[in-house]
């Protein structure tokens, strides 16, 4: 985020006899796990409603920052994902894509189809819900959509299916965004602020671009600037890249970098995904592995949305505090520059005009950092609409409850998350959601879309030769056996997560370096997690030392390395040798 201007700067299963009680204890941990997460939750509101929410009250947070004060449900929702783009670069065909179906109101074609903000919700039963309805069900954190008005709660609509990703995540549909005379449309809502309320809720915000359509309206621009202070949030998608060549796409990418650059306040490079995002097999195949590698880390990064719910609540109510706290110097300041008699009217515009005065007087005065204050020509409008005299005196009392919150309360609920005692990569593993049905995301995956044959091994069910050295695997049998196993230990979206896998690794009587040495053999891909293929690495590594008495081996031996490792494999080995 930049500086304001005001800132002057400164400041097999064969592991040992008791494989259902690993399975057992695994199951315990990840309902511990899911118990420690809702308790969290249940804190936050608790912490929120005693030391913010009067604070938020007293100085009209919701007023200046035009955000209301939070309810429970918004402390219990599900993780949510914003997509955001021009007309026709197939944000709704995403969508489809990711649920594997159709969904109820929904609206693909070249022209501006989505006219509306589509909410995508798990359900038994496949409805719409008119946007009046779905903005106070009291179940559901829309109630502050309300604020926007009827014109724009009439371009709202919910949109119920049955669906295993809608169990995890809420999906939300936007307008197309328009360009050229059509920006001049006047929708009936002041649609960047629209925008800006739902990034404050979302956990992914997806901007999605055309490969052929790579203006930036005003429009857009200004969708973008409301994302401001979300630069963490936001995930860009260069769509229909297919239907390009690889020169093409080669300047096309950078074109977009380029824009973004211009457009996106932020230093550092958005993260662009890059390929073609719908079930329709891609038009060229120059770049089908590419875009193969691309999706794959994009749906990873809706999977471990989940996850990441708990360390997301938290941060962003840390970020509301910290600008409740600003505010409440901002309002306290003010009103103790007002005369107690005559020439409050005076002084007021007074003080409006030299606001950025105000704000590097206060800044240095209660060393506050300039990404907490607020948008200075919005502020100031919203002063102009105020009374000065009316304003609350600043409570010290409540300031250092808000500090008691930020350096005691925080922390301690951040401890209680396991990850706090991991590497950033166990993080996202052990971040699980409220409730444990809710802790994976299913993934689309689909070779033919890529050019890739029907699978040998899918038509032959004794699996690869050991003549076909690219997909043959020695462990392909003890895989299949051990598949059942593996999922009984409760992995999140494919994965065991640092602490499921240890225990497993521990109870089998190993000692602390063979298990050391396993691990580092077994995590090929040195993420901290645990998939399917890695896992049965391991539980041959320990069947081999405790069954057969065997040596650990230094490196793994080809036909033991899973065919979807071994690029990675050989990679690492190619640049090891420069």
């Amino acid at each position: 985020m930049s500086t304001p201007k005001w800132s002057s700067g400164g400041s097999s299963r064969k592991v040992k006899s008791g494989s259902k009680k690993q399975i057992s204890g695994a199951s315990e941990n990840l309902d511990e796990v899911a118990d420690r997460t809702a308790l969290i939750a249940t804190r936050l509101k608790t912490v929120y409603q005693k030391s913010v929410e009067p604070v938020e009250k007293r100085y009209r947070y919701d007023y200046f920052f035009e955000s209301p004060f939070l309810t429970d449900v918004e402390f219990d929702a599900k993780p949510m994902v914003l997509l955001i783009g021009q007309y026709s670069v197939g944000k709704t065909s995403f969508i489809r894509y990711v649920l594997g179906r159709d969904f109820p109101g929904q609206r693909i074609g070249p022209e501006p189809t989505t006219d509306r903000f589509t909410v995508l919700l798990n359900g038994p039963e496949e409805r719409t819900i008119p946007g009046n309805a779905l903005s106070v069900h009291p179940d559901l954190p829309f109630r502050g959509l309300e604020r926007f008005g009827v014109n724009f709660l009439s371009r709202l609509e919910g949109s119920q299916l049955p669906s295993s990703v809608l169990r995890s995540v809420t999906l939300v549909d936007t307008p197309g965004i328009l360009s050229g005379e059509k920006q001049r449309t006047n929708r009936g809502y002041d649609f960047t602020k629209v925008v800006r309320w739902y990034a404050e809720k979302a956990d992914l915000i997806l901007l999605l671009f055309d490969a052929h359509k790579l203006d930036i309206s005003d429009e857009l621009k200004g969708a973008i600037d409301s994302l401001q202070g979300h630069e963490d949030k936001i995930r860009c998608i260069l769509n229909k890249a297919d239907q390009i060549d690889r020169q093409q796409l080669m300047r096309v990418y950078g074109a977009l970098l380029w824009s973004l650059g211009k457009t996106m306040s932020a230093p550092e490079v958005a993260r662009v995904y890059v390929g073609s995002f719908w079930q329709e097999p891609l038009s060229s195949m120059d770049n089908a592995e590419l875009f193969e590698m691309e999706e794959k880390d994009l749906m990873k990064d809706l999977a471990i949305l989940p996850r990441q719910s708990a360390v997301r609540k938290i941060n962003e109510l840390v970020k509301r505090l910290r600008k409740v706290k600003t505010l409440a110097y901002i309002i306290g300041y003010l009103k103790s520059q007002m005369p107690t008699m005559m020439g409050r009217e005076k002084k007021q515009k007074k003080l409006i005009a030299d606001l950025p005065n105000v704000f590097r007087t206060i800044m240095k005065k209660y060393d506050l950092s300039p990404g907490d204050f607020p948008d200075i020509t919005d502020f100031s409008n919203k002063l102009a609409e105020s009374k000065f005299a009316e304003f609350n005196t600043l409570n010290d009392k409540q300031i250092a409850e808000l500090d008691k919150v930020l350096n005691e309360d925080i922390p301690a609920l951040m401890e209680m998350l396991p990850s706090e005692r991991d590497t950033p990569a166990s993080l996202k593993a052990k971040m699980q959601g409220t409730d444990p049905s809710r802790n994976e995301v299913a993934i689309p995956t689909t070779t033919a879309k890529f050019g890739k044959k029907k699978e040998d091994y899918d038509a032959n069910p004794f699996g690869y030769g050991e003549d076909d050295e690219d997909n043959y695997w020695a462990l392909q049998e003890s895989a299949d056996k051990l598949e059942s196993a593996f999922h009984e230990l409760g992995p999140d979206a494919g994965y065991l997560s640092t602490k499921q896998a240890r225990d497993v690794l521990v109870k089998t009587g190993l000692d602390r370096e063979q298990l050391r040495q396993i691990w580092n053999l077994s995590d090929i891909d040195r993420d901290g997690l645990f998939d399917l293929d890695e896992y049965v690495v391991a539980m041959f590594l320990c069947d081999a030392v405790i069954e057969k008495g065997r040596p650990i081996p230094a490196e793994l031996p080809s036909a033991v390395i899973p065919p979807s490792k071994r690029q990675l494999v050989n990679k690492r080995k190619n640049a090891s040798a420069v």
